[in-house]
């Protein structure tokens, strides 16, 4: 008997998936997204590089793809980097913010306005002011913190004044 190991005529389904993953990382690295593998038969060039082209490699390669479960993308392509379950949560996200009319704002075009006031009225104070007619409007945001309420506005002398004349009316 040998001391060398025996040499395999075709690779694992590890090592096919672990060749697999690699192939899909330096695509993605490289393009952004993998835009060239929807299917087992599309890694045969480079597995039949690397070994002997045969149906057991080809089966090998299949068997390796079908147990790493894949998702795709909406035009067919393996996506590496994220799971199944990803993607759904993805797919629900996108669905909640389209629906929404969300859109995305830097809060450095924005000032800040600090009102102290007590933290046990804090969470009230801030209900009261969201539901106000009189502050729409005057704020893009506000944050409770632990020593009151932080406001984020595009115009802060407005929402300054209207809180400095509550805040001082008899």
């Amino acid at each position: 008997m040998s001391d060398y190991p025996t040499l395999r005529k075709n690779p694992s389904r590890q090592v096919c998936e672990t060749i697999i993953k690699r192939i899909l990382m330096t695509e993605v690295l490289e393009k952004g997204s993998n835009q060239q593998f929807r299917q087992a038969s599309d890694f045969m060039n480079y597995f039949e590089s690397l070994y002997p082209a045969s149906e057991s490699l080809t089966k090998q390669v299949q068997r390796a793809v079908k147990s790493m479960n894949m998702p795709k993308d909406a035009r067919g392509y393996f996506i590496i980097n994220k799971s199944h379950e990803q993607l759904e949560q993805e797919e629900h996200l996108r669905y909640l913010l389209q629906n929404s009319s969300a859109s995305l704002h830097a809060l450095e075009e924005y000032e800040t306005l600090f009102l102290k006031v007590s933290p046990h009225l804090c969470s009230y104070l801030m209900d009261r002011i969201q539901n106000s007619i009189t502050f729409q409007n005057k704020y893009i945001t506000m944050l409770e913190s632990s020593d009151g309420i932080l406001f984020y506005t595009d115009n802060k002398i407005t929402l300054s004044t209207l809180l400095e004349s509550l805040i001082n009316s008899y």
